[in-house]
């Protein structure tokens, strides 16, 4: 297996290197969701269209926009109004990334299982991000949130690699989890470079896994790393045991280590409503 496992890695790579490694494209309505995020002359209605096109991503955001973090006194059932009420940007990040769920989904029934369970990892990830930062940073939350649905997408490709060329690793979920954990953050960030996302996003699936970096300003890897960290605790995982007085993260976010971030009250239920507003 080990034999396997090396293989594996070098024929990823090395098609990595070549830039032959099929990667994922955005669906249809995240890729005219960016583009008219990107027209300076967009507005309400012409995104909410756009939107409108998708009726379970129009759903997603009307749930957005009545979750207890961010209703009004009034509830909101047209698509119109949450687009004002959430404004352009936020609802352009919100849309993007969560379009992409539908990526997360294959026939094969190990595949999509793997899939799903890391689409729910990745919403709970951006929940605690979204929280976070609107807590303790003047970085944009929705962003954030975006940063956390998008830090594992280096691993679609591979599961593609294993379905299509390497049946035998599904039989091994071990050894799987060994490939990805090893390949997804170099090929997340060619994905995200593909899809021309900003570098402050881009950065996040190479870095957010490196507990020894440090950096001038706080950045949406710091936020990812520390809510990464946060999903895990309390767990079996190996992030359980990473030692939070060592990673800087923690301390360019203004955070006590000493503490458990669910032991803030307000900033717990913060997280636990940003968490609920991401999922299906």
């Amino acid at each position: 297996m080990t034999n396997l496992v090396e293989r594996v890695l070098n024929d990823i790579t090395l098609a990595i290197q070549k830039d032959s490694l099929v990667l994922p494209t955005l669906p249809e309505v995240a890729l005219r969701v960016r583009e008219a995020a990107n027209n300076p002359d967009i507005d309400i209605s012409s995104l909410a269209k756009i939107i409108a096109t998708d009726a379970a991503l129009t759903a997603r955001i009307i749930k957005v926009v009545n979750s207890p973090l961010l209703r009004s006194s009034t509830e909101i059932t047209d698509l119109n109004m949450a687009v004002s009420r959430l404004g352009l940007r936020y609802t352009s990040n919100l849309a993007l990334g969560l379009a992409m769920e539908q990526m997360f989904q294959a026939t094969n029934e190990i595949i999509d299982k793997q899939l799903r369970n890391v689409w729910a990892r990745s919403t709970e990830i951006a929940g605690i991000s979204h929280a976070l930062c609107r807590h303790f940073t003047r970085l944009q939350p929705d962003q954030a949130a975006l940063a956390g649905l998008i830090h594992q997408i280096g691993v679609l490709p591979i599961l593609t690699y294993a379905e299509e060329q390497e049946p035998r690793l599904l039989e091994n979920a071990k050894v799987l989890q060994q490939i990805i954990d090893r390949l997804h953050p170099m090929i997340g960030r060619r994905i995200l470079q593909a899809w021309d996302f900003p570098l402050s996003l881009v950065k996040v699936p190479l870095e957010y896994l490196n507990f020894n970096r440090n950096t001038p300003e706080v950045d949406y890897v710091d936020i990812v790393q520390v809510a990464t960290l946060q999903s895990y605790s309390g767990t079996n995982h190996p992030f359980a045991q990473v030692d939070w007085s060592s990673v800087k993260a923690f301390h360019k976010l203004g955070l006590d280590v000493e503490e458990k971030l669910e032991d803030d009250e307000e900033l717990s239920l913060a997280m636990e409503a940003a968490m609920q507003m991401l999922q299906a």
